[in-house]
């Protein structure tokens, strides 16, 4: 999830929305991990997101429904908003989670 998160940041950048949805690779690039963010928190185990109640699980998981079943009425503006104002929340929360499971404080 922190892969795909860091990879819609690098490949959004300093982009501003209209730049993003002019730029067709950046964005199936942008669709395609957001896809994975979503599907990969989806897969999350029932018992992480319990002990973890505090990180938004359910968001990338709706975000990836929209884009898989509404491809062609995606709004890139939305995404983009994500990518520039909610990620650097979720991958600091999805940090402290791997350190938790890492340390073995999360079992």
């Amino acid at each position: 999830m922190i892969d795909a998160v860091e990879r819609i940041r690098q490949v959004v950048g300093d982009l501003d929305a209209e730049s993003l949805r002019d730029d067709d690779l950046r964005t199936e690039s942008v669709l395609w991990n957001f896809t994975v963010l979503g599907e990969a928190a989806a897969q999350m185990p029932g018992d992480v997101k319990e002990r973890h109640p505090d990180v938004g699980w359910a968001q990338p998981t709706c975000l990836r429904n929209r884009i898989v079943h509404g491809y062609w009425s995606v709004d890139v503006r939305l995404l983009h908003d994500v990518a520039t104002h909610d990620l650097a929340e979720l991958v600091d929360q999805l940090s402290a989670v791997l350190e938790a499971a890492e340390s073995g404080s999360d079992v």
